[in-house]
């Protein structure tokens, strides 16, 4: 089976979990830019991070979280996906929760941490839900741009059976020249299915946790049924 992946991927990672029946394709269909800015004080603010990307930007620009839980300032810290959370692991800070997406975050927070205040750092296309939900509850949210997301509109003119998107605005920089003409579509999460169900009818192929391992199983297993042309 002939698979097209809308982001550059490890290829012997994708290859040790799809194995010889698969020949698979890379697009850069989105481009990241991390924003420089000058580090502000966190106070006592609890701190969001839905994405590698905004990590990234974060300690790239030299913020300091305190995680001393005995300090007045101390500051906890929330995210999406189990890949940002091994990101911030990765800088040597712990979470505090984990959720597979914002819709997931924002519940959490509006159920058991009103009483927080929070930053969250994040894309210039990050998703509005917690924009959105968190002050329609009183709670304090501030949002912080740390990269921008640049869509770049490829023109793909290749033949491929299947083919996995890994975010919102990935969908919409494909969509835009290209049309979802294949025999099976995948979606590393829930999100980013909403989003391909706005251009197509076609039944989607959901990863589980927004995790690339997880969603390389599902073609894996669902793959096999699509014979190769």
């Amino acid at each position: 089976m002939n698979i097209l992946f809308t982001k550059k991927l490890d290829e012997k990672e994708v290859a040790k979990i799809l194995g010889t029946e698969f020949s698979s394709h890379f697009l850069e269909v989105i481009k990241i830019n991390l924003l420089e800015l000058a580090p502000f004080p966190l106070g006592n603010k609890s701190l969001i991070f839905t994405s590698v990307n905004g990590v990234e930007s974060f300690f790239k620009n030299g913020f300091k979280p305190q995680e001393n839980f005995a300090d007045k300032n101390y500051n906890k810290i929330y995210c999406v996906g189990k890949k940002t959370k091994a990101h911030l692991r990765k800088y040597g800070f712990g979470v505090f929760k984990t959720k597979k997406n914002a819709k997931e975050l924002s519940e959490f927070i509006i159920e058991s941490c009103s009483k927080e205040k929070f930053i969250h750092f994040c894309g210039n296309l990050a998703l509005d839900i917690l924009q959105e939900k968190l002050p329609l509850q009183n709670i304090g949210y501030k949002k912080v741009v740390v990269y921008e997301t640049k869509l770049l509109f490829p023109e793909h003119t290749e033949k491929h059976d299947a083919i996995a998107f890994f975010s919102p605005s990935g969908v919409r920089s494909f969509v835009k020249n290209n049309k979802l003409d294949f025999q099976q579509i995948y979606a590393i999460g829930e999100t980013t299915a909403a989003e391909v169900a706005k251009y197509t009818t076609q039944k989607i192929f959901i990863g589980k946790d927004n995790d690339l391992s997880a969603l390389l199983k599902l073609v894996k297993k669902e793959g096999e049924t699509v014979t190769s042309h």
